[in-house]
């Protein structure tokens, strides 16, 4: 059902079963997949690609142009996958040309109210982020991280997948797969168990992440001397093929 209230642009294709609440406001060049729920005041500008089952609430801004004074009336681009719950107040903003040209968001995922994703960020599966926290331009996300509430991350920096960030966080590193960070700066605070063991890790697996933990921030190694060190230790423990592989692709350090 859309609201009679709503402005829909002629263009814009929504699916048959779409709901749309009232005087919210769908542009040109955007795209909702079946199953979506629009709440009241809600302004979707293209070009915008939403997928299926997702739950936009109200006062949110998605698809807006990024706030990045480079950017100059290019067709750059959002894409949201399926199943995504965005709380009141959220902003997402579309790609740069610079950064590629699109901000994507992946699938699953629970984004609470005043989260603002910037221009350019790759948000990855099934990742919680608490109200008020913030990406800066240019930030990738992997899968299930949780980013604590006013969590900031600051510009082409990465968090990894089941990596957790305590509530009042500022990321200015590369945060390793596992890791629990905490503080103004934040820094390594551990291993995320709690985390680990909700998603079925063993006690076996959970000793393994520790061990690289503790050779990547205990050992008084360097980065590139704890990352060999795992590989070594990785062909019996394949959780740890995670921790090497961002090890090896970070850009710009880690958080130390």
């Amino acid at each position: 059902m859309i609201h009679e209230t709503a402005i829909i642009d002629p263009s814009a294709k929504i699916a048959k079963d779409v709901t749309i609440g009232p005087y919210s406001i769908i542009g040109p060049e955007v795209e909702i997949g079946n199953g979506c729920h629009i709440a009241s005041h809600v302004v979707i500008q293209g070009p915008t690609k939403l997928g299926q089952n997702n739950q936009i609430y109200q006062f949110s801004s998605i698809g807006e142009i990024p706030q990045d004074k480079k950017y100059d009336g290019e067709a750059t681009l959002l894409e949201i996958g399926d199943n995504n719950v965005i709380r009141e107040s959220v902003t997402i903003n579309r790609g740069t040309v610079q950064g590629g040209g699109v901000t994507k968001i992946g699938n699953d995922n629970w984004i609470m109210a005043y989260v603002h994703i910037a221009h350019d960020c790759i948000v990855g599966n099934k990742n919680t982020f608490a109200n008020n926290a913030t990406l800066a331009g240019h930030v990738l996300i992997d899968d299930h991280v949780i980013l604590g509430g006013f969590t900031l991350v600051s510009q082409f920096n990465a968090m990894a997948s089941y990596s957790f960030s305590a509530m009042g966080s500022v990321i200015s590193r590369n945060v390793p797969p596992y890791v629990l960070v905490s503080g103004h700066m934040a820094k390594p605070f551990g291993v995320n168990v709690e985390g680990l063991k909700r998603h079925q890790f063993s006690d076996k697996q959970i000793k393994n992440i520790r061990q690289a933990y503790k050779l990547t921030y205990r050992s008084g190694l360097k980065v590139e001397q704890a990352s060999q060190a795992i590989q070594e230790l990785q062909q019996e423990q394949t959780e740890l093929s995670l921790y090497t592989d961002f090890l090896s692709r970070q850009q710009g350090g880690i958080i130390r």
